[in-house]
């Protein structure tokens, strides 16, 4: 057995749009960083270890193998998204529009925020069998937390998808494919992206209220809550959305 430090993920008080430095024990964080530069089986333990400044012998005291360092990275992102989606959406009730959009803002913003632990799912190939049934079952109860919202929406006639479980697989993975592309220094921020993916996930959902545009995801979700899909009067980001375009984003972003 592993004698493995306690991994960090978002913290009881932490609200879940915000993000401090990512913190990890330091083999932890080195492990992250080789598997992404060079991949899991293109990085040896004795790698790690050179990058961290310890011994192999040292780095073998606290995690048992080479696997287990990844397990522990994907399973600790899944726990972290996970902890910052229920947050989210709780925070924004029972009503299924706000609780979509909070929840996709929340996947989003990690992907945009801690893209080097969000990059890892591209190694659940690597996972052994049985760590590889752990983390799926992770993700598919994040999977599954969307569908319901979703299939919420279609009964209150929110959403018209006549096929949620499609609709909920594109979102997540559109939402994924931030942390492939997303850039800091480009000309969007994280919450301008999370916003975009919002509109983007409604209308998969078949969302057919009002235009509308600007403030966060969940705001999103409460102004056209009150739109003219539901009471027939243009919320507030329906009067931003006429005031001011929203800037798209150059080709090379």
């Amino acid at each position: 057995m592993s004698s493995e430090p306690s991994p960090a993920v978002v913290s009881p008080g932490e609200h879940w749009r915000s993000y401090g430095p990512l913190d990890l024990h330091p083999i932890l964080l080195h492990a992250m960083e080789a598997f992404n530069e060079h991949g899991y089986h293109g990085t040896s333990v004795r790698d790690i270890a050179t990058r961290v400044g310890v011994t192999v012998p040292a780095l073998y005291y606290h995690y048992e193998n080479k696997q287990a360092l990844l397990t522990t990275l994907l399973e600790t992102s899944m726990k972290d998204v996970l902890d910052r989606c229920r947050a989210a959406a709780s925070e924004a009730g029972d009503d299924p529009l706000p609780r979509f959009c909070g929840m996709v803002e929340s996947i989003v913003l990690y992907m945009a925020n801690r893209k080097g632990m969000a990059f890892l799912d591209t190694e659940i190939r690597s996972l052994e069998p049985e760590n590889r049934a752990r983390y799926v079952a992770l993700r598919d109860y994040l999977q599954h937390m969307l569908l319901d919202t979703v299939r919420a929406g279609i009964r209150e006639g929110a959403f018209t998808t006549p096929i949620p479980a499609d609709a909920v697989r594109a979102i997540l993975t559109m939402c994924q494919g931030v942390a492939n592309w997303y850039r800091t220094e480009g000309p969007l921020t994280a919450e301008e992206v999370a916003r975009r993916h919002v509109l983007l996930s409604l209308g998969t959902v078949g969302y057919a209220g009002p235009p509308f545009g600007g403030g966060t995801g969940a705001d999103i979700g409460a102004d056209v809550g009150t739109g003219a899909g539901r009471t027939g009067r243009v919320g507030r980001v329906g009067r931003i959305r006429q005031q001011q375009a929203v800037r798209e984003p150059r080709a090379d972003h």
